[in-house]
């Protein structure tokens, strides 16, 4: 297996169909993406490289109660917000994003005038749980390896603190 990728070489594909910003958020938020970890037989750590134009963002404000994430800036300039505050962020810059509460929320956006490019890398917990200040959300995430047929089994739930249904419904 290949274990060696030049960055220059890194493909970046937009956001699967049907997994992509759609109407107003598509205004606010684009990327396209280069997912490297699997093609290297990374086990324990997932790196991407993520390229987002002026104006835009590639994802909502969230924080992640179980993994860690780095980003190092290769080119261009923005800003990352963390909690309550916003930083200005450009080529060369590393951001650590511990788990943790809100506190520990961030998102990166292009306020530069070209694309901004970095490498994100994030540990590989399962099952993971993120929360999103802004619009009061959570998801939970778990990815548990192949089934019987050797495909992927994934539980994700999206969902607003007190839509949840009681343990005991239905039982």
């Amino acid at each position: 297996m290949k274990r060696i990728v030049n960055v220059a070489d890194i493909e970046l594909q937009p956001f699967p169909p049907g997994m992509g910003p759609t109407g107003e958020t598509a205004e606010r938020y684009e990327a396209r993406m280069g997912r490297i970890s699997v093609q290297l037989g990374a086990q324990q750590l997932g790196y991407n490289v993520t390229a987002v134009p002026p104006g835009k963002r590639a994802f909502p404000f969230h924080n992640h109660r179980v993994n860690e994430e780095m980003f190092f800036v290769l080119e261009g300039s923005g800003e990352v917000r963390i909690g309550n505050e916003k930083h200005p962020i450009r080529q060369g810059d590393i951001i650590a994003c511990p788990p943790g509460g809100p506190e520990n929320a961030h998102q990166i956006i292009n306020t530069g005038s070209g694309e901004l490019r970095y490498l994100a890398v994030s540990s590989k917990l399962s099952p993971e749980i993120c929360e999103y200040p802004d619009t009061h959300k959570y998801g939970i995430l778990g990815e548990f390896g192949p089934d019987a047929e050797g495909k992927p089994q994934v539980i994700r739930i999206l969902t607003r603190q007190g839509d949840n249904v009681d343990y005991w419904e239905g039982e």
